[in-house]
């Protein structure tokens, strides 16, 4: 069971760019120039906050392929690529900043932010999508799975004004709770054809939760680990977890439904 594929997948805008090609024979430090113009020739062909974020994503996953944990790596990008993104001061700099603010850990943001408000404050061009990246609006979430407890799929959405995309991930019960897959793409009539399908298949549960139940599933899932098995959920885990992290701290936290009066009918 994977999390159900929409008809506009979001992949990286470049194709068949291999970008843990370009970086793997370099230290990390002396890929940030190769980072720097990726993200020039992004600008001109990324047109939406979304495909911004899935280039960037897909970018620290490569950065951090080495021996780094992932914790590690956005430490290393807080402390040499942001400043060298800075001091570069282009165009493209500015957008790979306007990225690393709207993915990856909490420190990456906000150092992120900081130097990419310096260089718009010093009159680098902002690329059209820097006013919305990061901040998309949340919509519905839901969950399907077996009826054995096994494995479930739970789907975020989330909308960029009327652009909507859904954040999925596939859970391994049997596993810990890890994460197994993890898919991001267009929203467009994925909750039809999830329904349908558990419509068709009597022993698929499928659930509408609301978005403090999506974090706290999701939550617990990412604090179990990662367990892909299969070459493709390896490189999906990898190429979309800075994303899924990020649109994670979007939704309501558990405290956000206690704190919800009772509304008197």
């Amino acid at each position: 069971m994977a999390p159900t594929p929409s008809d506009e997948p979001a992949a990286s805008p470049f194709g068949d760019l291999d970008i843990e090609a370009i970086f793997e024979p370099l230290p990390l430090e002396d890929a940030f120039g190769a980072v720097l113009s990726e993200a020039g020739a992004m600008l001109e062909d990324v047109r939406s906050p979304l495909e911004a974020e899935v280039w960037g994503s897909d970018m620290i996953a490569a950065l951090a392929g080495g021996d780094l944990s992932p914790a590690e790596a956005m430490d290393t990008l807080r402390e040499a690529l942001v400043p060298t993104a800075e001091e570069a001061a282009t165009p493209g700099a500015l957008a790979l900043l306007r990225v690393l603010s709207a993915i990856g850990s909490t420190e990456l943001r906000a150092a992120a932010r900081g130097a990419a408000d310096g260089l718009a404050a010093r009159g680098v061009a902002d690329p059209e999508w820097a006013a919305a990246i990061g901040s998309p609006d949340v919509g519905e979430c839901w969950c399907y799975g077996d009826e054995a407890g096994l494995g479930e799929a739970v789907t975020m959405s989330f909308g960029y004004g009327t652009k909507r995309h859904a954040v999925s991930v596939l859970i391994d019960n049997g596993v810990h709770g890890g994460i197994k897959d993890a898919w991001v793409g267009a929203a467009a009539h994925v909750l039809t054809r999830t329904r349908a399908l558990a419509r068709r298949y009597p022993k698929i549960i499928f659930e509408m939760i609301d978005p403090v139940d999506a974090r706290t599933r999701v939550e617990r899932a990412i604090a179990a680990g990662e367990c892909p098995e299969q070459p493709e959920e390896i490189e999906d885990v990898s190429a979309y977890r800075a994303l899924l992290h990020a649109r994670v701290v979007l939704l309501p936290p558990p405290s956000a439904a206690s704190a919800t009066p009772d509304v008197a009918t």
